[in-house]
């Protein structure tokens, strides 16, 4: 289904940065390197004011998913961004690869990064993007569990936001089986269109690619969601210590020079894409049985 956008709007378009900092060096990549964190202090101290002047020179209003651990290391930061009229979404504690964590690992660490959104800046999250953009089996029953409305962080759509399923059994020679949708909506996102894979460099990196090569992708995504997908939505992860170096913030305005040469074009926050969506309960889900079942159904 596709959003109800407001009345003369095409397409819709998240720029969310993920405001990461030293976190992900920290947590995903288990480094302390001095070098390493120097990039996420980049991120804050010159990342986010270059994002926040081109957003609003662009009239962009956007999510920017935060880790707490980023939310007490680099408040100022985060409170320009708030001031700013942004929204801040769930990313984590510090940037934990949440695939490695143990059930009660993660529903502890689920519950105080709610603990600490309430404490730090006052309200709760309604939406959450797994650090890494990886889940587990339990991530969006937990999301729904504790009240989240959406979630950022898979892969099975492109421009459409979905009910997600679980893939509850898998089996190489009769197929997978999937659960039920999950309440949660999901706002799809794809490695393609988050600047960190192809644009944070590093030594040797065999993702590494050019600012020409990856600003003609996000050209050529944005003109077949324009013209082929309607009400749809396009959902960015960008990085305020990579879009933020001077080459890729050239780069990112080239791209919204192009998107902004189009009529129709809302930039929301990912809430108020949720608010537009015209259908948040799931449908019925359709599942292949259990191969067990179909065993029992052959011997009747």
């Amino acid at each position: 289904m596709p959003l109800a956008l407001p009345e003369g709007k095409r397409l819709a378009i998240s720029l969310g940065p993920d405001f990461d900092a030293h976190s992900v060096w920290m947590g995903t990549f288990r480094s302390t390197s001095q070098t390493l964190l120097s990039r996420g202090e980049f991120g804050a101290e010159v990342g986010v004011p270059r994002l926040l002047d081109t957003f609003e020179r662009y009239g962009i209003t956007t999510t920017w998913s935060v880790p707490t651990h980023t939310l007490q290391t680099f408040r100022p930061a985060v409170d320009a961004i708030v001031s700013a009229g942004h929204e801040i979404a769930a990313h984590g504690v510090y940037h934990e690869y949440v695939p490695k964590l143990e059930p009660a690992e993660e529903r502890r660490l689920i519950e105080l990064q709610l603990e600490q959104h309430e404490r730090l800046l006052g309200s709760r999250p309604r939406g959450y993007r797994s650090p890494a953009l990886d889940v587990t089996d339990i991530t969006l029953d937990m999301l729904a569990e504790y009240g989240f409305d959406w979630d950022s962080s898979l892969m099975g759509r492109d421009f459409t936001p979905y009910h997600p399923r679980m893939v509850t059994h898998l089996d190489l020679e009769l197929g997978n089986t999937f659960g039920p949708e999950n309440r949660v909506l999901e706002f799809p996102v794809h490695w393609s269109l988050d600047d960190f894979p192809e644009l944070e460099s590093f030594k040797g990196s065999p993702l590494m690619q050019s600012n020409q090569a990856v600003l003609e992708r996000w050209k050529d995504s944005f003109d077949f969601a324009y013209d082929r997908c309607p009400g749809g939505i396009m959902t960015f992860a960008l990085h305020p210590q990579t879009i933020g170096r001077a080459h890729n913030m050239i780069m990112l305005e080239r791209f919204l020079d192009h998107v902004v040469s189009h009529d129709g074009i809302w930039f929301p926050t990912l809430s108020q894409a949720y608010d537009a969506w015209s259908d948040t309960e799931p449908s019925r889900p359709v599942s292949r049985p259990h191969p067990a079942d179909l065993e029992s159904i052959r011997h009747v």
